[in-house]
């Protein structure tokens, strides 16, 4: 069965490129010129995922976004921005968006997200969050925000206590989207060497540095295509979190002695059990790198708030060491 797309641009070209685009990977789409007649689409079709330009003769793509989350939520929608448009792409994603493109539309990007968006309307979902354990109604609320994390790309940051349980909600996220096939990295930021970090994360080129006999690749390539949990990510150097930000905006990364950049596909999850908004404050942590990773915020709540689903923790304990 064919899947279908709604484009929404004022400008033919762009239109133009994004049809051809479809075309070519044998995808049916539709075209609306402003905010109304996409609106008019969406009820009278049904369509697999929506591509929007931001700015629209009739309003902003941002309100089509909020349109699609209140009365199609399965429906992914990714907006497309200006060059720079730091904050308009993050005020998109924590609105709803699946993902955000940035103008001139790279088409190697473009395809990787039509066909991360494809995935999310064919393909199951291997894992259901009950793992997470707890019939509390803390934990539904956590249980429901995973399920509609799970449906975009935007960068989450896991915040809570130690042992809550930030790293398996991390790859609850990772194991229910579109890049459930891939794989899921997980490292521990406070673990590596900071004279280790750079070439860990980006890797490294044969005879960069004493003891590199071989090429290595880094942490950025083994997750490629997929999702990428930087844990106790407070603990990260000052110098690492100047690279880390530019690998994030540039989804590209340059192993040390390389001469060039190689760009990479990665989800980028993260989380602390440190206060990172204090940490920005106390100039500790970058603050530019923190709205980078702080697009959404997924708050895992202590036991101490959830006393009910301490008898059901305690069994599955047991049942594990006996």
């Amino acid at each position: 069965m064919k899947h279908s797309a709604l484009i929404v641009d004022d400008e033919p070209d762009i239109r133009e490129l994004l049809a051809l685009t479809l075309s070519r990977m044998d995808i049916d789409c539709k075209a609306a010129v402003n905010l109304n007649e996409a609106i008019n689409l969406l009820r009278s079709s049904k369509f697999d995922f929506c591509l929007t330009d931001m700015r629209l003769p009739d309003g902003e793509g941002i309100e089509l976004v909020r349109y699609v989350q209140n009365n199609h939520p399965e429906l992914p929608i990714a907006v497309i921005t200006a060059f720079g448009s730091v904050q308009t792409a993050i005020d998109s994603l924590r609105a709803g968006a699946f993902d955000f493109l940035t103008k001139p539309v790279e088409l190697t990007r473009l395809r990787t997200l039509i066909n991360n968006a494809v995935k999310l309307s064919v393909q199951p979902q291997r894992a259901r969050n009950n793992v997470l354990l707890g019939n509390s109604s803390a934990m539904d609320t956590v249980r429901v925000f995973i399920d509609k994390l799970s449906r975009s790309q935007a960068p989450v940051f896991i915040s809570g206590e130690s042992g809550t349980g930030k790293g398996l909600a991390a790859r609850l996220i990772h194991d229910q989207s579109p890049r459930q096939d891939n794989p899921f990295v997980a490292v521990n930021c406070g673990a590596i060497p900071t004279e280790l970090m750079e070439s860990e994360f980006f890797g490294h080129m044969k005879g960069s540095f004493t003891g590199a006999d071989r090429n290595k690749e880094g942490l950025f390539q083994a997750a490629d295509g997929g999702t990428l949990l930087l844990d106790e990510v407070a603990d990260l150097p000052l110098s690492m979190q100047v690279k880390l930000l530019r690998a994030i905006q540039e989804n590209a990364i340059k192993p040390v002695g390389g001469s060039k950049e190689i760009p990479v596909d990665v989800r980028i999850l993260s989380a602390t059990n440190k206060n990172l908004k204090l940490l920005c404050d106390t100039d500790q942590f970058r603050k530019d790198l923190y709205f980078r990773l702080n697009v959404i915020e997924l708050p895992i709540p202590p036991l101490k708030s959830r006393t009910e689903d301490i008898p059901i923790l305690a069994g599955r304990i047991l049942q594990i060491h006996s």
